[in-house]
């Protein structure tokens, strides 16, 4: 690894992450504030006259504890959502910007191999959605601890963050392989974020028709069962572990194309 590549890239990456994560906990925290009994009761209200809309952003799950409640309103389509707008950007910043703006000449004219240079983008890519992961977490347990002390079970979501960890990187390396992948720099980039977006689409678009529900069977982020793993249940940790594994896969494949693409630059 490269380690002032590795410094450079998580700095140029930290003004747009840092600010979805910001807003992300905001939204954490007005979530917790509505699993107050008082207020939960005009949600709920408002999940009942309007059950289709709420379906389509996956919030249509009952919710019995705080826990699940999280699960609920922000895993369905909101934090799934910010890790696909983080993919592409970090493949923009790291790949597919310095390939059209040919910055990235004077990186491969530095003496060190393409493989150490790719690995390095690839590790900050993969250090950024654990470390906004983690941020996202610890608010959760923050927020809960300060409003209802003692009610959110955390092994259950460190669980379905550990899953959520790798859905991230999931996005990350299908968005980064792409941008290095294909030659042309706009049709790298549209390619793996366009597919991560219809992934998501797929799924919420499953949950609000009928017979639509082989949608969501056919997209990868169906693996991702923030339920299940909150639960224990193998299948979801199986859907955990295909992800890291596809995510290996298109970070090898990113790492092969890096290593041997002609750069028109």
């Amino acid at each position: 690894m490269k380690f002032p590549l590795f410094g450079r890239s998580l700095r140029s990456l930290l003004p747009l992450v840092s600010a979805i994560a910001v807003v992300l906990a905001f939204y954490i925290g007005t979530v917790v504030y509505l699993y107050d009994p008082e207020v939960s009761e005009s949600l709920q209200l408002m999940q009942e006259a309007m059950p289709e809309l709420f379906a389509a952003f996956g919030m249509a799950n009952p919710s019995d504890s705080l826990c699940d409640f999280l699960l609920n309103y922000l895993y369905g389509f909101m934090f799934a959502g910010a890790l696909v707008l983080m993919a592409a950007y970090m493949a923009q910043r790291l790949v597919v910007g310095p390939a059209k703006d040919g910055s990235l000449a004077w990186l491969l004219a530095s003496p060190h191999s393409r493989f150490r240079l790719a690995f390095t983008l690839m590790a900050a890519e993969a250090v950024a959605i654990v470390a906004v992961v983690a941020f996202l977490w610890v608010s959760e347990v923050v927020f809960c601890e300060l409003l209802f002390p003692g009610d959110l079970d955390q092994v259950a979501l460190a669980k379905a963050n550990m899953g959520l960890i790798a859905l991230g990187l999931f996005a990350a390396s299908l968005c980064f392989a792409s941008g290095c992948i294909f030659q042309r720099p706009g049709l790298g980039l549209w390619v793996g974020a366009g597919a991560c977006v219809l992934f998501l689409l797929m799924g919420l678009a499953a949950s609000t028709g009928e017979g639509l529900e082989w949608l969501a069977s056919a997209s990868p982020f169906s693996l991702y069962d923030a339920y299940g793993l909150a639960a224990g249940e193998g299948e979801a940790v199986l859907g955990t572990l295909a992800l890291l594994g596809a995510s290996a896969v298109f970070f090898a494949a990113a790492l092969a194309a890096f290593c041997h693409r002609d750069f028109s630059l």
